[in-house]
């Protein structure tokens, strides 16, 4: 069915929504531009030696003015077969002063919001060594294992920690992880079942990852941690690691990439190395598909005309320019949410479900952690999901892309 075709009609909910706070992703590498007048965020500068690799930073301010162009010609999606995945938990706010506001005051807040999600069932958690600005850098590890210390052993057993580990530029070689690996366990308290690469260095340093990958791979089979995963690679690129990982014994067990509305890039179809897209290449190998940023730093999740100011800072600048065109979408999903007593959030969480990845959502209070558990109550009826297709694919504007995303 040609989605673009689809005008849907969506009557307007005459109930407020109110959303959640965005989650954990990789857009600290393409949004946070640092505090003060620096563009590079300080968990992405050298360990010690405060430099930046001119790729990385070069990579982030062109991102700032580009926006993804949307499909020219109508497109066919397929949608996930079978139940929808869960809802995973995102810490990149805990510790992140700059977008966030992260304070050491909120600790206690944050905690009791991790135990509120685990109670109710949110028990996959991701984070990253480099989460954190500032001297707050690794601040979201360190208080992720503090707070899983704190629960008893029964909600402890429910929780899976998948950390991310930054390739920057001054990690080489098949050991170049390994450090950094050791650290975000210390961080952790051991609480660790999954390591991912962060990002795919395939567009501006393709001979660094496989050795890099290699080192992950030699940390699962030597019982160091039980999981690998990677971030933001393409089809091909995602091929190629998985036929190699395999080669070895070793399952690629997930990859997170950026899946929104506001940018389904992941959900269409693709060329010769995914035909159907990068969703349906990872359901034809076996992995398993992560949504970061599934509410767009929160603009899904803000109802229609509800008058609340725009945030300030980067995120603001970027509501200012994908905001105007979101009335459609966010009474469509308000008509959806009404039924169920939902917030527009949830419309966003359960269409990534029903394109079959798990997404990850930020927390930051148990009030949130309740309504990200209650879109688990319900799913999108198929015609639902077409129409939020068809409207996100007709939006002019959409969020960055990752510059590190490989192809």
């Amino acid at each position: 069915m040609p989605l673009l075709a689809v005008r849907p009609q969506c009557r307007q909910s005459t109930g407020s929504a109110a959303g959640l706070s965005e989650g954990a992703g990789g857009l600290e590498q393409r949004l946070a531009v640092g505090e003060g007048v620096s563009t590079v965020p300080a968990g992405l500068r050298g360990e010690g030696a405060g430099v930046i690799s001119p790729i990385v930073e070069l990579a982030l301010r062109v991102v700032l003015l580009t926006m993804a162009d949307p499909p020219a010609a109508p497109l066919e999606i397929t949608p996930s077969p079978g139940p929808p995945p869960g809802i995973g938990m995102g810490t990149w706010a805990w510790g992140n002063r700059f977008l966030w506001g992260y304070d050491p005051a909120q600790d206690g807040l944050l905690e009791r919001t991790f135990r509120r999600a685990v109670e109710l069932g949110l028990g996959f958690v991701d984070t990253a060594d480099s989460y954190g600005t500032g001297r707050w850098t690794g601040r979201s590890e360190a208080l992720l294992g503090r707070f899983c210390a704190g629960l008893p052993a029964d909600l402890q057993a429910r929780v899976q920690v998948a950390t991310k580990l930054a390739p920057f530029p001054w990690r080489l070689g098949r050991g170049g992880l390994r450090r950094a690996f050791q650290a975000s366990r210390r961080r952790l308290e051991g609480h660790l079942q999954r390591v991912q690469l962060h990002w795919s260095t395939a567009r501006y340093a393709p001979w660094q990852e496989d050795p890099l990958l290699d080192g992950l791979a030699d940390l699962v089979q030597a019982g160091e941690v039980a999981e690998l995963g990677v971030s933001n690679m393409g089809p091909r690129r995602l091929r190629q690691v998985q036929a190699r990982l395999a080669e070895r014994g070793v399952r690629l067990t997930s990859l997170q990439v950026q899946l929104s509305l506001l940018s389904p890039e992941p959900i269409l179809p693709g060329g010769l190395a995914a035909p159907g897209g990068l969703a349906a290449l990872c359901r034809e190998l076996g992995i398993d598909l992560i949504a970061y940023s599934p509410l767009a730093l929160g603009l899904l999740g803000r109802p229609d005309g509800d008058g609340e100011p725009r945030p300030r800072g980067p995120r603001g600048a970027l509501f200012a320019r994908l905001e105007p065109q979101l009335g459609p979408l966010r009474r469509c999903m308000a008509a959806i949410a009404e039924p169920h007593g939902a917030p527009l959030a949830a419309v966003a969480l359960n269409w990534c479900r029903a394109h079959g990845a798990l997404p990850i959502v930020g927390l930051r209070t148990p009030a949130q952690a309740e309504q990200a558990a209650g879109a688990l109550a319900w799913q999108l009826r198929a015609e639902q999901r077409h129409q939020l297709d068809a409207l996100a694919l007709d939006l002019n504007r959409r969020m960055p892309a990752n510059p590190f995303q490989s192809s």
